[in-house]
């Protein structure tokens, strides 16, 4: 099977660690940026880099940006160029699609004209510093929708020594714990019985007014 090929569009903080986490992991990686020097920096550290305007069809065309499997729209600030950069790799026909929205409204306009995912990172990471700074056990919490999130949940005081029985966390809190990671193992399908120990982390998923009880009912 081919290696995936991944373009990446704007070579802000953003762009430029999809691109070297990416190319890091083995895989074929264009960058794009309109800026010559963000060009020349990330050039070393990546399968290609090239100096274009992303609203201009025929420079993208030129590209070949069609034939990457995934193409990351990571343009920061100018919310136009987003907009008009995902326009042409839609109607280029780009496989998969996915955009860095600066805002909700940027999002719904960008999932109207067909990005196949948005993501908000600046909004992801205000919820998982400020989760952290509520609940220090709290290591990651990942929005699904607008009322469900997953969290990862590190087991400290009364979590630990007890078994999922006798935590009774759905019926408690109306949250479901899906795994415990111990170490290295991970158990994706927990029994009643499981007990928990120091160090273990619970990945629970439920509504997020439940999992914010929750948090607060096991501060560290």
């Amino acid at each position: 099977m081919a290696k995936k090929q991944y373009a990446v569009i704007g070579m802000g903080r953003f762009g430029t660690s999809v691109a070297k986490e990416l190319s890091s992991m083995g895989f074929d990686v264009l960058a794009v940026d309109a800026s010559e020097q963000r060009i020349q920096e990330i050039a070393n550290l990546v399968t290609h880099a090239v100096s274009a305007d992303s609203t201009d069809e025929d420079a993208l065309r030129a590209l070949g940006i069609r034939n990457f499997d995934v193409v990351v729209v990571a343009i920061g600030e100018d919310i136009q160029s987003s907009i008009l950069t995902t326009l042409i790799l839609k109607d280029l026909g780009v496989p998969a699609i996915i955009v860095k929205a600066k805002n909700e409204l940027h999002g719904k306009v960008l999932n109207k004209i067909g990005a196949d995912k948005v993501i908000f990172p600046e909004r992801d990471m205000g919820l998982r510093v400020a989760h952290h700074l509520v609940s220090p056990n709290i290591l990651d919490y990942i929005d699904l929708s607008d009322d469900y999130s997953i969290m990862e949940m590190l087991a400290t005081g009364d979590l630990i020594g007890h078994n999922l029985r006798e935590l009774d966390i759905r019926a408690r809190f109306g949250c479901n714990v899906m795994a415990i990671r111990s170490d290295a193992d991970m158990n994706i399908s927990p029994s009643p019985d499981d007990r928990i120990e120091d160090g273990d982390i619970l990945v629970i998923v439920g509504h997020k007014n439940d999992l914010t009880k929750l948090e607060l009912a096991y501060p560290k």
